[in-house]
């Protein structure tokens, strides 16, 4: 079924179809349009959102990116980012594929409609012409037959007139015979125009027109066929990024699933553990009796002494014990080798400016040798380059090396120092801190009857030795317990001098029994193959539990 036969009289039902068919795909594009604005609003909008709530510090300089809740949360913002791309790509897809395409075949469309109706109303035309040069000759030939059927009766009227002359006679005949033949040739040029009018109808009808509305439904068909596809593209372009959209929000559902609270309330501990001791209990100042009282020896203000009892020099002005942890912070002068930070915290610092000076050693390290060897090159292949010009280079490397070696010297030195004395104040097991809890209660007691007996009584002896009992003993009395049974093994990554009381020396690759793990201080307890236990830096160890 065909528009050229069946809508051969619909010439302008067809002209207002087609074009509202081109008007159909200017709105679609004009809606695709508005949707690719919408979208591109979109994810700018989510892009800004990412930018605003991503860290503008690096993750070593953040130690709130340490947190896995943290990491999670800057790992949902950066699916989220990704998300934002995929919004954007479909915003492009819509106006590449769509907007730029359809609105480039509605163009040509309108061209190809317009020279079709041209060409249909050229042909109305020529029907038109025809059927008016019909009309005239059928005019001419009604006229002129009047006229020749006058000019009879004229003649026949003087024929039969006595009065007129011959002469009359013969004028009228001769006018009669002139009009009869000019309707008789006004009679063929009629048939002809009626017959050349007809074969342009027929033509008209069944041919031309025909093609034209043909043409046309071709035309209006291969529109709704575009139509039709983009139509497609629309839902077929969010149905390709569904598949990383989903990945995106997978990947926000792994992030959730990662976060731990207890990782992160032990990261806490391991980001802002001081190292300092509890401070020990107040002693008793008598002032009913006269004696020269001095200032407490309790741990709170007081420097720690040697093992003998001396105060150490290095140590006066260092490490006081924290009484008030939650008083205001005064301002911190920073120093060098970090003694400014609790202990704890310096160790972990300086341990961690080693390992960025051994990276930078070792890259340092590698620029030697590649530099080596490109000067063994152009010694060798003298065209290649001038040795000469890579000397500048090579000792610059070279004083970064020594500098280096220097600076890690010196931070080892630094750290030995910081875990010598994180040693020597090495907490003791929960038993011993259980003794020291029963000596405090026995003490409160104690101080309770002296209350109630005498507010000004000196304290008994016995108490006197209780109080000013150390909290934590020193390392021997781990080594009095009966030997234990390892519960695993560890191998020494670097070499370590146990010069402090308890520690014990061990040489770099050097294959060691675990006997106690690390109880958070930074301290593991060691058997050596030939003999020997005590304490070494958990950080120099690699360690394998049974």
């Amino acid at each position: 079924m065909d528009w050229g036969s069946e809508l051969w009289d619909q010439f302008d039902t067809i002209e207002r179809h087609t074009q509202w068919g081109l008007d159909l795909v200017e709105k679609y594009v004009k809606f695709v349009k508005e949707r690719t604005e919408i979208e591109q609003a979109y994810a700018k909008q989510l892009r800004n959102l990412v930018k605003k709530h991503l860290p503008k510090r690096t993750a070593r300089e953040d130690p709130e990116s340490k947190f896995c809740q943290y990491q999670a949360f800057l790992q949902v913002v950066r699916e989220l980012n990704d998300f934002a791309g995929q919004r954007e790509v479909v915003a492009e897809t819509l106006v590449t594929r769509i907007c730029v395409e359809l609105a480039k075949y509605s163009q040509e469309l309108k061209q190809e409609r317009k020279s079709h109706l041209q060409e249909g109303r050229r042909a109305q035309q020529q029907l038109e012409n025809s059927f008016k040069q019909l009309e005239n000759s059928k005019r001419k030939f009604e006229r002129d037959c009047r006229e020749a059927e006058k000019a009879v009766l004229t003649a026949e009227k003087l024929d039969q007139d006595l009065n007129a002359t011959k002469a009359d006679v013969e004028k009228a005949k001769l006018q009669a015979n002139l009009r009869s033949h000019m309707a008789e040739e006004s009679k063929n040029e009629y048939a002809s125009c009626l017959q050349k009018f007809n074969h342009n109808q027929s033509q008209f009808y069944f041919l031309e027109m025909p093609q034209i509305f043909n043409k046309l439904q071709e035309m209006d068909e291969h529109r709704v066929q575009r139509l039709k596809e983009g139509y497609s593209i629309f839902s077929d372009t969010e149905q390709q990024v569904m598949p990383i959209i989903g990945k995106c929000l997978e990947g926000m559902k792994a992030a959730a699933d990662v976060v731990d609270e207890k990782n992160d309330s032990q990261m806490l501990v391991e980001l802002h553990k001081s190292g300092f001791e509890r401070p020990g209990d107040m002693e008793f100042e008598d002032f009913s009796q006269p004696m020269n009282r001095t200032s407490s020896d309790s741990s709170l203000g007081t420097p720690r002494g040697t093992l003998d009892g001396r105060l150490d020099p290095r140590l006066l002005g260092k490490n006081k014990v924290k009484r008030w942890p939650f008083s205001r912070k005064n301002k911190t002068v920073i120093t060098e080798d970090l003694s400014h930070l609790p202990p704890e915290q310096r160790r972990k610092k300086l341990q961690q400016k080693i390992e960025e000076r051994n990276r930078e050693l070792q890259k340092e390290l590698d620029q030697r040798d590649a530099l080596n060897k490109m000067k063994d090159v152009y010694q060798k292949t003298p065209q290649m380059g001038d040795p000469s010009s890579l000397e500048p280079k090579i000792s610059e490397t070279l004083g970064n090396i020594e500098r280096l070696h220097l600076e890690i010297q010196k931070y080892e030195a630094w750290l030995a120092d910081a875990e010598g004395r994180m040693l020597n104040n090495r907490p003791d097991t929960v038993t011993r801190y259980n003794r020291h809890l029963d000596h405090a209660s026995a003490l409160n007691n104690n101080n309770c009857t002296h209350e109630k007996e005498s507010p000004d009584a000196p304290l008994p002896e016995e108490s006197q030795d209780t109080l000013n009992q150390p909290i934590y003993t020193e390392f021997d009395e781990d080594f009095e317990e009966d030997l234990a049974s390892p519960v695993g093994t560890c191998v020494a990554m670097y070499q370590f001098e146990g010069s402090s009381e308890g520690t014990i020396s061990m040489q770099e690759g050097e294959e060691l029994s675990l006997m106690e793990e690390d109880k958070g201080d930074g301290w593991t307890r060691v058997r050596r193959s030939k003999g020997g236990e005590g304490y070494v830096p958990t950080s120099y160890l690699r360690v394998s539990l049974n």
